[in-house]
């Protein structure tokens, strides 16, 4: 079974192929910022991050399927944010922002959240082909990073493109003190959900396997 994943995002691409799978990287072009100010347009009240991340891997997934054409297979939509205190952060971006926000954040716990919305292309992606789910996990920083460790960190570009500024699987690793919950979460895609909701359509995790040594 093909795995397209509508995503461009290097650590979600990461963690699929060292669980064996080689997906189809499908860009799905989606104007976040506008999907999130439609929605809370509609429903005249800001999204909890919970909504962002599930709303947000829908949009993407579903822009993917629309886009595709006699093809079999699954398409998977992922979107992450990172709360601190009820504040939600997307990606800084900005070298500034990325400061400001580490500065915010040493020694302190925050949540990841990371949304799967998971369509079987062979069916109707809004009745009953497809299934979505909201993992979270803590995040403690270690208290002691000091402001040039802060400033090497951002000057190599790592946490502009992330959602809360930091990894867990790169550089940003050793100044992590504490997870709680699935560490993969953190990475930008909970492995553990995702084989709960490809279950759930009706297949077996085995059988995404593609790369040489899963097989």
């Amino acid at each position: 079974m093909q795995l397209y994943l509508a995503s461009t995002s290097p650590a979600r691409l990461m963690l699929l192929r060292q669980s064996g799978i080689e997906p189809v990287l499908m860009p799905s072009h989606v104007d976040e910022d506008a999907v999130v100010a439609a929605a809370e347009t509609a429903s005249r009240s800001p999204l909890s991050a919970e909504e962002i991340v599930a709303l947000l891997a829908r949009a993407k997934a579903e822009s993917v399927w629309r886009d595709l054409d006699g093809e079999d297979g699954l398409i998977l939509g992922g979107d992450s944010v990172f709360v601190v205190d009820g504040t939600i952060y997307g990606k800084p971006h900005t070298p500034e922002a990325a400061r400001e926000r580490w500065h915010e954040q040493r020694g302190r716990t925050g949540r990841l959240y990371s949304g799967h919305w998971l369509i079987d292309h062979r069916r109707d992606g809004s009745a009953g082909g497809a299934v979505g789910a909201v993992a979270s996990a803590d995040v403690t920083f270690a208290s002691d990073i000091t402001d040039a460790e802060i400033d090497a960190y951002i000057a190599t570009g790592e946490p502009l493109q992330v959602a809360g500024a930091f990894t867990i699987d790169s550089l940003g690793a050793p100044f992590i003190e504490r997870i709680a919950g699935d560490p993969s979460t953190v990475v930008g895609l909970s492995l553990p959900t995702l084989r709960s909701l490809v279950r759930q359509l009706g297949f077996d995790w085995p059988s995404l396997w593609n790369r040489r040594g899963a097989l």
